[in-house]
């Protein structure tokens, strides 16, 4: 979707203007404690969990999110991420959107490879 582009939500409820792409990442530190672990016996304490603190949302990793601005009459708008799941990325796309390579964090990378 284009940036400034305005669309209807697909029930219609709501419109939303978009701002522009974006990746939906899950934060770690937001887990509550005590976070389940079997090594643990469901007690692991909140700084041992190891790894990246925000890693990407596998539940929205297939579709696109796009940071929006909901337009409703008579209230002020409010920006949100809306990821859409009725949508499917191609591999190609899904590959930009959400690459683990670290070729993919380069400032010039700002549009998907085309094959």
């Amino acid at each position: 979707m284009d940036h400034g582009s305005i669309h209807s939500s697909i029930g219609g409820q709501f419109s939303f203007r978009v701002i522009g792409p974006c990746c939906r990442l899950y934060d770690r530190e937001e887990l509550p404690w005590p976070c389940c672990r079997l090594s643990w016996h469901s007690k692991e304490p909140s700084w041992r969990r190891i790894g990246k603190r925000l890693v990407a949302d596998i539940a929205a990793q297939k579709c696109p999110s796009y940071s929006v601005e909901i337009l409703q009459p008579g209230m002020k708008p409010t920006k949100t991420i809306l990821t859409l799941f009725s949508l499917r990325l191609d591999s190609c796309m899904q590959e930009w959107w959400y690459s683990k390579h670290p070729r993919s964090r380069d400032s010039s990378n700002i549009s998907p490879q085309l094959a």
